[in-house]
C-alpha cells in the first residue's frame, strides 16, 4: 500500500508542470474508426473528461472509415475508390450519413455519462455540434466523378472558440455541408487538421493500433520533423499502405505543424491511458511531430531560475553541489546554460571564465535523475567546450566530489590548485577538498 501510495504522489508531483502548461490549451483529438470500435474506448471518453476537467479546450473530430465500410458490406455495396480517395455515390451517402449520426450520438452520450462512481462523475460536459465545416465537392479527377465525396471549404472558427471558450466540447463528424445544402463526406484526417490549423490549436493528437509510428526494428520513433512524417508516409505508400489511418494522419499532423500547430501526437488505442501518459510525462510513449524538437540546449534566461533551483537543490542538500541563493543565480544566470525538454528544466551547467589565464570553470553540473544515465552531460560539456572556443579559453577546469570519473572518461586530467586561476585559487576550500581535474580544450 504504501509504494502505491508512494507512486501516486511521484507521478502527481511530476505531472503538475504539464497540467500548468497545458490548461486553457486548445487541442484536437482525432478519434479514428478503429478507436471507436476498439475495447479501450470508454477509457479513452472518460480520459478525454479528465482533460476537460483540467481546463483543456477541446474538438473532437471523428472518423467513422471501419464502420462505414461495415455498412457498405451489410448492403451489398461495394466500396469504391480513386486514387485512395472513396468514391461516395448517392446510395453510400446515405450510409455514410446514417452511420455518422449514430456515431455522433453515441460519442456525445459517452460523454454525457456522469453518474456516480464513474471517472466522469459529477463533470456535467456539454457537447456541442454543429455546421462547423463547409464543404465542396471534390469534382471529378481523370473522368471519375468522387459524387458526394468533399472537400473543405471554410471552417467557422469563430463559432468553434465561442463555445470552447464557453466550456463546451465541440464535437465535429466527417461529414460537411454546403452552401447549396448538400452534405459532403470529408477525411477526417483532413477534418481534424483544418480544424487545428484554422483555430490556431496547440496540438492534433490521434490513435493507432501500434504505440506510435514504429521503426524496423519495432521501437516507437519518438520525434518526427514533418519532412520525416513525409518521407515515413512515402515509404508506407510504396507498400500499399496508403489508406491506413495512421498514413493519413501523420500526413495531417505533418500539414498542420507546418501551419503553426505546435505538436502533433500519434498514440495507441489499446494502452490504457496512453493519452495522458503522452502528455503528461517527459518522454511520453507515442510518436510526436514538431518542427522543432521537444528537447533543446540553449542559455539560460532569469525565467529559468525557478527550473535550475528545482534541479539542483536535491544535489546541494547531499553536498554534491556548492549552495548557491536564488540571488546569487540571478547575478550568474548568464554563465548558465540549460537543456530544456517541453518546457522543463532536466539539465543544467555553468562556465565561469577566467580571461588572464584563458581558463574557464565548468560548475554546477546537474542533470535530472531520470536522465543521468543519457548523454544529457556529454552534451553540456560540448556546449560548454563551444562556448569556451569562441571566448578564447585553451583549458577548462572542474572542482569536483563525487563526479571525478565521469569527467576523467571525457579527458579531464588530475590537477592541483596552483594549477587554478589566482583569483579561484585563493577562494579555494581546503576543508571541503574538491578534487581539481582540468581539460586542455586544444587538443579536443
Amino acid at each position: 500500500m504504501k509504494e502505491r501510495t508512494t507512486e501516486l504522489v511521484k507521478g502527481l508531483r511530476h505531472s503538475v508542470p504539464y497540467i500548468n502548461v497545458h490548461q486553457g490549451k486548445t487541442f484536437v483529438i482525432l478519434l479514428t474508426g478503429a478507436t471507436l470500435r476498439s475495447h479501450n474506448y470508454a477509457n479513452i471518453i472518460n480520459d478525454l473528461g479528465l482533460l476537460h476537467s483540467l481546463g483543456i479546450k477541446l474538438v473532437i473530430v471523428y472518423g467513422a472509415r471501419n464502420q462505414i465500410d461495415d455498412e457498405l458490406q451489410a448492403h451489398h455495396l461495394e466500396p469504391k475508390y480513386h486514387k485512395y480517395t472513396r468514391i461516395t455515390d448517392a446510395r453510400s451517402l446515405e450510409v455514410v450519413k446514417r452511420v455518422t449520426g449514430l456515431l455522433q450520438l453515441n460519442i456525445t452520450a459517452s460523454l454525457s455519462m456522469s453518474l456516480n462512481n464513474t471517472p466522469l462523475q459529477g463533470s456535467h460536459i456539454n457537447v456541442v455540434s454543429g455546421n462547423f465545416v463547409i464543404a465542396q465537392p471534390l469534382g471529378v479527377d481523370d473522368g471519375i466523378d468522387y459524387c458526394h465525396t468533399g472537400k473543405i471549404r471554410r471552417i467557422n472558427c469563430d463559432a468553434i472558440n465561442e463555445q470552447l471558450n464557453h466550456g463546451s466540447i465541440v464535437l465535429v463528424g466527417p461529414v460537411g455541408v454546403s452552401v447549396t445544402g448538400e452534405s459532403f463526406n470529408l477525411s477526417s484526417e483532413d477534418v481534424a487538421a483544418e480544424v487545428a490549423i484554422r483555430i490556431k490549436a496547440d496540438k492534433l493528437i490521434s490513435f493507432c493500433a501500434e504505440q506510435g509510428v514504429m521503426d524496423k526494428d519495432g521501437k516507437v520513433i519518438t520525434d518526427l520533423f514533418p519532412v520525416d512524417a513525409d518521407k515515413y508516409v512515402r515509404e508506407k505508400e510504396q507498400q500499399g499502405l496508403h489508406l491506413s489511418s495512421d498514413i493519413r494522419f501523420l500526413r495531417a499532423a505533418s500539414k498542420a505543424c507546418r501551419h503553426g500547430v505546435h505538436r502533433g501526437h500519434l498514440v495507441s488505442y489499446l494502452v490504457d491511458g496512453a493519452i495522458l501518459q503522452e502528455i503528461f510525462s517527459r518522454d511520453g510513449i507515442g510518436t510526436q511531430v514538431a518542427m522543432e524538437h521537444s528537447e533543446k540546449i540553449r542559455k539560460a534566461t532569469i525565467d529559468d531560475i525557478g527550473g535550475i533551483l528545482e534541479l539542483i537543490r536535491p544535489l546541494e542538500e547531499q553536498g554534491i553541489l556548492v549552495r548557491r541563493s536564488r540571488e546569487q543565480l540571478e547575478m550568474e544566470i548568464n554563465q548558465f546554460t540549460i537543456i530544456e525538454r517541453d518546457n522543463i528544466t532536466i539539465g543544467c551547467a555553468a562556465l565561469y571564465p577566467y580571461f588572464d589565464e584563458q581558463m574557464a570553470e565548468m560548475a554546477c553540473v546537474a542533470i535530472h535523475p531520470d536522465y543521468r544515465s543519457s548523454a544529457r552531460g556529454d552534451m553540456l560539456l560540448d556546449k560548454l567546450i563551444e562556448q569556451a572556443q569562441k571566448m578564447k579559453i585553451k583549458k577548462i577546469f572542474v572542482l569536483t566530489t563525487r563526479s571525478i570519473h565521469w569527467f576523467r572518461e571525457k579527458g579531464f586530467n588530475p590537477a592541483e590548485v596552483d594549477d587554478l586561476p589566482m583569483k579561484k585559487k585563493q577562494l579555494y576550500n581546503y576543508q571541503r577538498n574538491s578534487k581539481i581535474l582540468i581539460l586542455d580544450i586544444d587538443e579536443q
